[in-house]
């Protein structure tokens, strides 16, 4: 579960205009996302959760060796299993769900397990950003944008509704592979999308990319 393009866009983008004095990371991995934020935010109390125990590991490590440990704490449990007894409202929610629902399954069962809806299924997500969201909360996520229209239709069943989308392209000339969604627990009237483009060649970042993402990279 090496650093990845996805996290790192969600981890950048996801909003924090309303100051969040609480966050949650479902499904953290190795703990990018919540270092993000813990970075970004004056966040009192940033909890992540993991299943997969080498990951659960890493991130644990990686929370202690970071200059905000005081601030971020991992649970090894998978969602069900942390909401059954949930403690806390989050002011902000942020998930890179698995979400490759097609029928194969490579021999890796670690990376099937990250990299698969099954492993959390979207509908699984929703309730518990329902759950545990506060009334002025954001719940932020990335996803494939062929998902877009059924995630937004499915968060809209517990009335969270889209605040802010962005949708990704690897590079001009190639198709929108990804959505950034923001919500809410308000609907607004009126909703744009805008679009943002990684690259113009390979390595080579165009200068949306950079000014989203150059706080977090050594050599940008």
């Amino acid at each position: 579960m090496k650093v990845g393009t996805d996290g790192v866009l969600l981890g950048a983008w996801c909003p924090i205009e309303n100051k969040p004095f609480s966050i949650l990371d479902i499904g953290t991995g190795t703990g990018l996302i919540a270092l993000m934020l813990a970075q970004r935010s004056q966040a009192e109390q940033i909890d992540a959760i993991e299943i997969d125990e080498d990951a659960y590991e890493q991130a644990v490590d990686n929370f202690e060796n970071s200059s905000w440990s005081d601030r971020l704490f991992c649970f090894h449990a998978g969602l069900d299993e942390f909401m059954e007894e949930p403690e806390d409202e989050y002011d902000l929610i942020v998930s890179n769900p698995p979400f490759y629902s097609e029928d194969y399954k490579t021999s890796n069962e670690q990376r099937d397990m990250a990299r698969f809806q099954d492993a959390m299924p979207f509908e699984d997500l929703v309730e518990a950003a329902d759950l545990l969201l506060s009334e002025n909360g954001i719940f932020a996520v990335i996803i494939p944008y062929k998902e877009e229209v059924r995630f937004i239709d499915l968060c809209a069943e517990f009335e969270l509704y889209p605040v802010r989308v962005t949708r990704v392209k690897g590079t001009h000339d190639t198709p929108i592979v990804r959505s950034l969604l923001a919500f809410k627990r308000y609907e607004l009237s009126t909703l744009t999308a805008d679009e943002l483009v990684i690259e113009t060649a390979r390595h080579h970042y165009t200068e949306d990319y950079i000014a989203l993402t150059q706080e977090f990279y050594l050599k940008m």
